[in-house]
């Protein structure tokens, strides 16, 4: 008999680690399919919560923020390129140069979850913003954004429009910050697990086997 698992994914739609970790979450639970499975739900956070909607170069935000060399971001941006190559992803480093505000775009990933196509939002939003370039921050990119996830384009319009799920997408971020989750993407297993980081395919399946098995000897 297989294990079902909840899984909250906490992370933002501007983190490139998030990418990595949910495509590298999604195969673990696919290794793992005779074993386990599993009902994930993704939860809002922000980088950058105080980021105007124009955004800010991203260069010039990483060293206000990280204080990194030009050199340390080549180093970094690289392996995320090699990262995402491996899980299928295409990371275009080109094409992104400015950081946004993803507020509205948590907003939307929201009422995509009560449409019951928030995991599909979530993977155009991240092919939108890190192959595309585009802006998270711009509705009429959110709105493309939940056409390609098979939502529909004028709803999803509205619900920007009229600001809707502010306040829960609130209540969310703070229940997470409040927990003590200050990075992501950061994975919560049964409410009571964590797995910290974009980590490897082999060690998302490890762990989630692990957990598994504590639960079912604990029932």
């Amino acid at each position: 008999m297989k294990t079902t698992l909840r899984i909250d994914f906490v992370s933002d739609v501007s983190c490139p680690w998030c990418v990595i970790g949910l495509r590298g979450l999604e195969q673990a639970l696919a290794s793992c399919a005779d074993e386990l499975t599993a009902e994930i739900h993704l939860q809002p956070f922000e980088l950058n919560p105080g980021m105007a909607p124009e955004g800010q170069n991203l260069d010039e935000h990483l060293l206000q923020k990280y204080g990194a060399t030009p050199e340390q971001f080549a180093d970094t941006r690289e392996a995320i390129r090699a990262r995402g190559e491996e899980l299928g992803f295409t990371f275009r480093m080109d094409r992104r140069n400015r950081i946004y505000n993803t507020f509205d775009a948590h907003r939307l990933l929201h009422w995509a979850g009560l449409q019951g196509r928030q995991t599909e939002l979530k993977h155009a939003l991240f092919e939108s913003y890190f192959t595309e370039g585009n802006a998270p921050s711009d509705h009429a990119v959110l709105v493309e954004a939940a056409r390609v996830a098979g939502l529909d384009p004028q709803a999803a319009a509205e619900v920007l429009a009229q600001g809707t799920y502010a306040e829960d997408v609130r209540a969310l971020e703070q229940r997470y910050t409040g927990a003590g989750i200050h990075a992501v993407p950061a994975v919560v297993v049964n409410e009571r697990y964590l797995i910290q980081g974009g980590q490897p395919v082999e060690v998302y399946a490890e762990t989630l086997r692990k957990i598994a098995s504590k639960e079912n000897a604990a029932a």
